[in-house]
């Protein structure tokens, strides 16, 4: 949960100790999931002018909804018991969101359509992430 770490700063005795929280899986689920809900409803409320302007409403729901299917299977992933964790398949899963999704909230808000060519290695993310859920070793 916290980490104690020792740390040098000029200045200061080495010996300093600082206290940082550690963002563990279910953290980072967790921040997901809340990502997920609060730009869902910035979409649909306060961005909702710039997005019908731009005609990309439904990109906006398109980015939200993978990025709330996939913060949810980050959570499950995060509670399984530690050896039906793949960690692999996490981290695909949430680098999956950042450019899949993140492309898609980007190009709603901006619509430069170059960044459309770069959504689709999101997807492949995710599909790398399910494939190395389905191979892990059953332990």
């Amino acid at each position: 949960m916290w980490k104690v770490t020792r740390v040098c700063v000029h200045g200061y005795p080495r010996n300093m100790t600082a206290v940082t929280p550690q963002l563990s899986p279910s953290r980072a689920a967790a921040v997901f999931g809340f990502l997920g809900v609060a730009l869902g409803a910035f979409g649909a409320h306060g961005l909702h002018d710039i997005l019908a302007r731009n005609g990309r409403l439904d990109t906006w729901e398109t980015a939200v909804q993978y990025h709330l299917i996939h913060a949810v299977v980050l959570l499950v992933l995060a509670r399984s018991a530690p050896s039906n964790y793949s960690r692999l398949s996490f981290w695909l899963f949430a680098t999956g969101i950042v450019i899949f999704s993140g492309t898609l909230y980007l190009l709603a808000l901006t619509n430069l359509r170059w960044l459309g060519a770069i959504t689709p290695l999101g997807g492949l993310v995710f599909l790398g992430g399910w494939i190395a859920l389905a191979i892990q070793k059953a332990k």
